[in-house]
């Protein structure tokens, strides 16, 4: 019997059966061509858990016929950045066509850890494919990023989670043997989470758990079997996205014992305290916003705190911001100012700079009016004169629409006076 993970047995050897991620695989897209053409230089592959990320870098390799290293930042060093590159240097292959270094959860290499790639990244004794599911403008250094191309990979739909299920029952001798019967598959798809690993590893546990002589699967053995199992799924961050959505919406809707609480179930669960942080920064101001500006330098402190102190001291750090932005007033009015604004942008296109609003550093560009019927704020009383600063298509569109809170009550009461031509 062959005692090889489901998941590993289906892994795709090349692009015909890799599923999903068709903007950058299927038939023309830009990534399926360049690796055609056998023109792939280093790359990071950012996306969430399960979608193939290692995989893609495994049929890379093959379909380029280069010797393959993998090495995961979760266990790995320095030292063995550095004895992977002096095999490849030995190998002979430096000049003749460069290994590629597959290094899985890049995001937790440290700066020096990174710095150790630069140098064979950037004379060509190795192509580093790094795969993260965190964004590398925050985890990678610039040094490292500039020399790496950066493609997003997305969650698996339903339609491909329903090709993966049929290639499990259907191409695998050990399963097909079974003569399984998937009736539903509304709770397989929702433990998945758009993760073909999980999906595939809770099959696979399901089936496991069958009573004798039972064949077919639905959602109600599929919960059963979960229920007496608990553990099963709850392992290696697999309520990630769960627990730091329970998380979020706790700080949103002002509560600080349960934002405490789910703030604690992650640090049991070996997340990241830095990723803990960039999300109250990016809630300090989505959420919060000008009702408490300090909210945001409070964050971004927490951040930087949390950088320089390390755990377990950090958990005081962030418990301190999570209570603090959970009784801080509340409001989305710049979060919404920009998405109308962006919007629009999309709708309208690239409108017109007003004549006045130009740049004129030339001679012509002043002849032509630019910049001419300016009036310079500082120059009239209180530092404020009326006059347009939109295109003339938009007229008096307004986006910021202040919340209903006493900082923003006063910018409000500010822009009434100020601006008679907007409805605030």
């Amino acid at each position: 019997m062959d005692h090889t993970p489901l998941a590993e047995r289906l892994r795709p050897k090349d692009l015909t059966e890799y599923i999903g991620q068709e903007h950058l695989v299927g038939q023309g897209a830009v990534f399926r061509t360049a690796l055609e053409n056998g023109i792939i230089p280093s790359i990071i592959l950012w996306g969430p858990p399960g979608v193939g990320k290692t995989t893609l870098a495994q049929i890379i390799s093959k379909k380029l016929n280069r010797a393959f290293y993998t090495l995961s930042a979760i266990n790995s060093g320095v030292k063995d950045v550095r004895e992977v590159i002096q095999k490849v240097e030995n190998a002979g292959l430096f000049g003749t066509g460069n290994a590629i270094l597959f290094i899985d959860e890049i995001h937790r290499f440290s700066k020096s850890q990174q710095d150790s790639l630069l140098g064979a990244v950037e004379r060509g004794i190795i192509t580093l494919i790094g795969a993260t599911t965190e964004n590398p403008s925050f985890e990678v250094n610039a040094a490292l990023l500039s020399r790496c191309q950066v493609y997003v990979l997305k969650p698996l739909e339903k339609s491909h989670l329903d090709l993966l299920l049929s290639r499990a029952l259907n191409n695998d001798e050990t399963i097909r043997k079974l003569n399984i019967e998937v009736k539903e598959t509304k709770a397989l798809f929702r433990l998945s989470g758009g993760d073909a690993r999980r999906l595939l590893n809770v099959l696979e546990s399901v089936i496991g758990a069958l009573p004798r002589g039972h064949k077919t699967i639905d959602d109600a053995i599929v919960k059963q079997i979960i229920q007496e199992n608990p553990a099963l799924y709850d392992k290696d961050g697999e309520q990630h996205y769960d627990i730091i959505s329970a998380f979020i919406k706790s700080i949103r809707g002002s509560d600080p014992n349960a934002g405490v609480y789910w703030l604690a179930r992650m640090l049991a669960g070996g997340e990241d305290p830095k990723f803990i942080a960039r999300r109250l920064i990016i809630l300090a101001s989505e959420d919060i916003g000008n009702a408490n500006p300090t909210a945001l330098v409070l964050a971004n402190t927490t951040f930087e705190s949390v950088q320089k102190i390390g755990m377990p001291e950090s958990r005081i750090i962030l418990s301190q911001c999570v209570v603090y932005l959970a009784c801080s007033p509340k409001s989305n009015a710049s979060y919404e100012a920009i998405n109308m604004a962006q919007a629009i942008t999309r709708e309208s296109g690239n409108l017109a700079v007003p004549l006045h609003l130009r740049n004129a550093p030339t001679k012509l560009m002043k002849e032509l009016g630019y910049g001419k019927e300016y009036n310079y704020s500082h120059s009239n009383p209180g530092n404020f004169v009326e006059q347009d600063y939109l295109p003339t298509e938009l007229g008096n569109t307004v986006f910021y629409e202040p919340g209903q809170n006493a900082r923003e009550n006063e910018m409000r009461n500010r822009l009434k006076n100020w601006w008679k031509r907007y409805k605030y």
